[in-house]
């Protein structure tokens, strides 16, 4: 049985895992590519070997582990790292999302699945998926949810908003739009109806 492929993408900081965690609650199937990339660079894991080979050492902590901080510091102060870091990471990512789907596929066990990819459209991937549902939000609302999240400055924040394409480059190519600036019963009402609307339209496809 097909199902619905759904993407679901945005900038950093602009509520993705919080929808991501309430279409779960729904009982949606549901992924992270975020989830899936820390996964695939732990110690003995493929990508971990070929992150030392490409950026050394100084990159991570005493136990053989990523130092995340350091990385990150290096990959969003070099555009030519941080392509290397995607290079490296992506097909291990791609590989098992894909598998995922498939699986879901063959267990029959829903109609629709969801697949949260932050970089969908950095990526090129969007032709890949059914529906591609975009989280949004006011830059400033996103600087002041990085400041609290990673507790780094501001500048750090903007270059991470900055590493990603600007959210209007993607509402054009998006089916659903969630806007989470306002408060979280206005966010899970935008939920609730795109849920009804994918439920319908994966029922539609199957008919």
């Amino acid at each position: 049985m097909a199902i619905l492929r759904i993407a679901l993408t945005g900038g950093i900081a602009t509520g993705k895992s919080h929808v991501l965690r309430r279409f779960h609650f729904y009982d949606v199937p549901t992924i992270d590519a975020d989830a899936i990339a820390r996964d695939v660079v732990r110690i003995g894991r493929p990508a971990n070997a070929n992150i030392r080979r490409r950026f050394g050492g100084d990159v991570f902590q005493k136990d053989g582990q990523i130092d995340r901080p350091k990385l990150a510091a290096r990959v969003f102060d070099s555009p030519a790292d941080r392509k290397a870091l995607e290079e490296i990471i992506h097909p291990y990512v791609r590989q098992n999302i894909d598998e995922w789907f498939e699986r879901i596929e063959l267990q029959k066990i829903a109609s629709f699945a969801i697949a949260a990819i932050p970089l969908l459209f950095e990526a090129k991937r969007q032709a890949d998926f059914d529906r591609i549902l975009l989280t949004i939000c006011q830059p400033a609302n996103q600087v002041d949810r990085i400041l609290k999240r990673d507790g780094i400055d501001a500048i750090e924040a903007q270059k991470r908003i900055d590493a990603q394409l600007p959210s209007r480059q993607k509402e054009d190519r998006s089916d659903f739009i969630i806007c989470t600036d306002g408060s979280y019963s206005e966010t899970e009402h935008q939920i609730k109806e795109i849920f009804s609307a994918l439920k319908g339209q994966a029922t539609d496809s199957q008919a």
